[in-house]
């Protein structure tokens, strides 16, 4: 089938956002109305120009393209399929994905969940019985050609059918039992018609994306996946299939791609193994991912060459390349100043990555500095276990004096940009400690006072001292360090900065205590205590590799331990101790989880087990299907959770396990993702189907997750109207 050689070295993605953001602030502008659509169309041209010009300066032999994408490449493939449901189809491609993943016209968006066992986030698709596909090939023609009009031809991406389905949900309306993979056949015409359009444009390879192959998969799943790429490799008019996959090993699916009639199959060998010699990848090439595109660690040249030389007995050719999308790490170490020396020999970002890449191929990749040896490592403590929960709450109640449904929101309020210039100009020495204080006092009484007039039951601070939940705490800790432009993509718009977690962790001092009891003085109400979990800072952090995961984890819970003990000391009664990403990290292979939570709980509790009986100790999870993994939330013994659910419809409280969460859960019903300010009717049927779940006792009433993203109208009124609502529920 193909002509044309795969390349020597390739990778399968690269960040879309811009060195500097740029993506970001074209779509703030277009949303805001600042900007037209040729403006942003004339951004999105810009950067994926200068990615392909820089990817051939640095000598990759395999570039790709549709990889960019206006806000999540999951609802790119949905796009290009047909499939974005008919509610959200508006006049341009992009405007109607901003409707599915934005909301318009007072439609929610579609539900969002995290891209496996990352911090991306996708839009989860809708399909059903009755779900039309129509191929659309307009987006991955139209950059194929692009890139010709620089000299250069790429390989398309497309994500997987198989992949697609599994990730997408039933639509509503749907039967019982219906599952997205039943219209496999259907959506394989739309392949069929998509590989057609672009063998048309005389492209040679196109990279089909399966990474839901590498999580435990069932006998019918791996039957679908042999017929699919049967289907696809049978097709007379095609380009050259590469199927890859990562964030793990293939496994049982590597049998069935090995024996399909594709032309080449992408491993990661950094989180999976060498894969075993089958007859069937000896005419096949083997695309190898030995550069890591989940870290900032540089690759060992004699660790991967190794690696290579192993699999070169198995395969027809092997290709060098990145273990999973580029993506997930910042663009360039070489704008980075700031970072100590030591500490930058070993690192490598999505720039030096590509030339990591193109040196394993080449036969001429240098050496590594060591990394210093750990001097503190942590055993994991016994789990502590605090008073039963009954003498908790009573003691609680005595001492906050709450009503029924309490009302509160997860911890951060709108960033305004007074707030980030000052910020800016304070790292910039343009302003001084004083004045920066001044304003972040100045804000913390005004996120009180408006807590106070709507009449919310918890206060919280407003977070305005923080850049980033991570980052803010990173800062203040020993064995980070913190990048200056190290953006990564987290969904949409939104990027964070992960710190570097290098070396040994300590907590030289307090960190939040003069903030939190600062707006605790400003009121009588309760103000909480507002810190991030241990697992959620070391997940949104680049990692360490010299030391077990477990025990990196359990330093830092050592330092959030010594946190809310000052807390507590200091007279603040609630503290919530943040874990969003607790499912993030649970490993896509089932034989693998028991011991994963049992030491990310353990971490957790030895985290908040030495607060008194009289603490409220509170925990968030959002945006990360945390209905999966409901027994071990429970497990942590937070004395209240609150929970994304407003997003995904309320699903969580349909799960049988609520019915037997022994402690305060607020399910949230406000999707902060979203400009929709959801009515008072809503909420209260929201909140009455709370209650049916669980004893109204238990439930507390908050948005989904933090405020930052958000502007302070719609604000006010979301939570004027989650106020009334509970209001009207504990009215009868």
């Amino acid at each position: 089938m193909p002509t044309t050689p795969f390349p020597d070295s390739t990778i399968l993605g690269y960040p879309r956002i811009g060195p500097r953001r740029e993506l970001k602030r074209a779509l703030e502008s277009y949303w805001d109305g600042r900007s037209g659509l040729a403006e942003l169309r004339a951004t999105g041209r810009r950067l994926r120009a200068d990615t392909w010009t820089d990817l051939r300066r640095r000598g990759l032999a395999g570039p790709v393209s549709n990889t960019f994408s206006s806000y999540d490449q999951v609802l790119d493939a949905a796009l290009a399929l047909g499939a974005v449901p008919a509610r959200y189809v508006r006049d341009t491609p992009e405007d109607t994905v901003f409707a599915a993943a934005r909301g318009a016209d007072g439609l929610p968006p579609l539900r969002m969940t995290k891209w496996f066992d990352t911090n991306y986030h996708y839009l989860v698709p809708e399909i059903g019985p009755d779900t039309t596909f129509r191929a659309d090939p307009g987006k991955p023609v139209a950059e194929v050609r692009e890139a010709r009009e620089l000299g250069i031809e790429t390989r398309p991406v497309l994500l997987g059918p198989v992949t697609f389905l599994l990730l997408a949900e039933a639509a509503p309306g749907a039967p019982d039992g219906f599952a997205p993979l039943d219209r496999l056949p259907d959506v394989l015409t739309a392949y069929e018609e998509l590989l057609g359009a672009l063998a048309d444009e005389g492209v040679a390879w196109v990279q089909l994306d399966e990474p839901a192959l590498v999580a435990d998969r069932t006998p019918a799943e791996l039957a679908a996946t042999a017929a699919a790429y049967e289907r696809l490799g049978g097709l007379t008019r095609r380009p050259a299939l590469f199927v890859a996959s990562y964030f793990g090993g293939l496994g049982e699916a590597l049998p069935v791609l090995a024996d399909s009639p594709v032309e080449a199959i992408g491993v990661d060998l950094v989180r999976g193994d060498v894969p075993e010699a089958l007859p069937g990848l000896r005419d096949k090439v083997l695309v190898a991912g030995v550069v890591s595109g989940r870290d900032v660690w540089r690759t060992d040249p004699v660790a991967a060459t190794a690696l290579l030389d192993r699999v070169r007995g198995i395969a027809g050719q092997v290709a060098v390349a990145t273990s999973c999308s580029l993506l997930h790490v910042p663009y360039d170490l070489a704008v980075e100043p700031d970072l100590p020396a030591e500490l930058t020999g070993r690192l490598a970002f999505a720039a030096q990555k590509v030339d990591e890449v193109v040196a394993l191929a080449a036969g001429t990749a240098g050496s590594v500095p060591a990394a210093p040896t750990p001097t503190r490592p942590v055993e994991p403590p016994p789990v502590v276990s605090r008073a039963p929960y009954a003498v908790r709450a009573a003691a609680q109640a005595a001492r906050l004096g709450l009503p029924e449904l309490p009302v509160t929101t997860i911890g951060s309020f709108p960033q305004t940009a007074e707030l980030r210039t000052t910020r800016a100009d304070l790292a910039a020495g343009r302003v001084g400690a004083a004045e920066y204080d001044g304003l972040i006092r100045a804000e913390i009484e005004r996120v009180v006072r408006l807590q106070e007039r709507l009449g919310v039951d918890v206060l919280v601070h407003g977070e305005p001292e923080r850049n980033d939940m991570v980052q803010y705490f990173a800062e203040h800790l020993d064995g980070f360090a913190v990048t200056r432009h190290g953006w990564v993509q987290s969904y949409g718009s939104r990027c964070t900065r992960p710190p570097i977690l290098h070396g040994d962790v300590r907590r030289a001092a307090p960190i939040t205590v003069g903030w939190s009891t600062y707006a605790q003085s400003l009121t009588d109400r309760p103000v909480k205590g507002m810190l991030t979990g241990p697992v959620t800072i070391v997940a949104w952090s680049f990692v360490r590799t010299d030391l077990p995961l477990p025990a990196v984890v359990h330093q830092v819970a050592d330092a959030i331990r010594g946190e809310v003990a000052d807390l507590e000391a200091a007279g603040i009664g609630i503290v919530q101790v943040d874990e969003p990403a607790l499912r993030e990290l649970l490993p896509l292979r089932g034989a693998e989880r028991a011991a994963y939570l049992d030491w990310a709980v353990a971490a957790y509790r030895q985290a908040t087990s030495g607060a008194g009986d009289a603490t409220q100790i509170h925990t968030h999870l959002c945006y990360s299907d945390a209905d999966e993994i409901l027994t071990a939330i429970d497990a942590l013994d937070a004395d209240v959770t609150s929970i994304e659910s407003a997003r995904s419809h309320g699903r969580i409280l349909g799960e049988p396990a609520v019915r037997d969460f022994a402690r305060g859960l607020g399910p949230g019903v406000y999707d902060i993702h979203s400009r929709r300010v959801p009515s008072t009717d809503e909420i209260v049927a929201q909140l009455r189907a709370a209650t049916t779940a669980l004893p109204t006792g238990r439930v507390w009433v908050n948005p989904d997750c933090g405020l930052k993203t958000r502007a302070y109208p719609e604000v006010t009124a979301a939570l004027t109207n989650l106020v009334a609502a509970a209001r009207t529920l504990r009215a009868g």
